[in-house]
């Protein structure tokens, strides 16, 4: 069974004649990516600065990388990716999605140096630990809420009260009485995410500002 993999090419600038070299990359990663026994899904490319991670291409790629299931990218080099920290930041997005970067110049799988490794080592160490933190805040938050009468039962349906909110409906009486409680804008949304709310810090805040200014009118 063969792997779906994606093309990206890119050039430096908007000059007219930077157009065959963006062809040129294409046809090449194509036939390199039937080489390599991939079947090519979609072929992106930008006319930008490498250094830069708002362009076009690059974040409609990443969004496929996201929601779709693709093994591997085909770059000319590992510059086309990007350079500097845009680079890094790249090739970290690709080992977290388990996609692997494949580069005409190494003939194969991309080769990194002990530095990149390294690096990007670390990167995944961070967000391993951010991951974790975040939990415990959220488990901290919820032990809080309901030490402080939240009763998360009464608000998801399927929990207790056929009647209750849906998920993605933010309780505004227990975002009020958390508040009331001490808890900060974040811990409610952490708390509320924990269970089952999509709540953000910004979110929760608008909500209790609207009940605040609805209350004085």
């Amino acid at each position: 069974m063969k792997k779906t993999a994606l093309i990206y090419c890119r050039v430096s600038t908007t000059k007219d004649t930077q157009e065959t070299s963006l062809e040129r990359q294409e046809e090449e990663l194509l036939k390199f990516a039937f080489e390599q026994s991939y079947i090519v899904d979609q072929i992106f490319s930008d006319q930008h600065s490498g250094y830069e991670m708002d362009r076009e291409g690059l974040l409609e790629m990443l969004n496929c990388i996201k929601t779709e299931k693709i093994d591997a990218v085909f770059v000319q080099d590992e510059t086309r990716l990007g350079r500097g920290h845009a680079r890094i930041a790249l090739l970290h997005v690709m080992k977290k999605y388990g996609v692997e970067v494949y580069t005409l110049s190494d003939r194969g799988p991309i080769a990194l140096n002990d530095m990149d490794d390294m690096v990007l080592e670390i990167l995944a160490i961070v967000e391993e630990y951010q991951r974790k933190i975040h939990n415990a805040k959220i488990k901290r938050g919820m032990k809080r809420a309901v030490e402080n009468g939240y009763k998360p039962e009464k608000n998801l349906k399927g929990k207790g009260n056929p009647e209750g909110r849906e998920r993605l409906d933010l309780p505004i009486d227990q975002i009020v009485s958390l508040k009331e409680n001490g808890l900060t804008f974040h811990e409610i949304a952490v708390t509320l995410q924990g269970f089952g709310y999509k709540a953000s810090k910004a979110t929760v805040h608008r909500r209790y500002k609207e009940f605040e200014q609805m209350k004085q009118g």
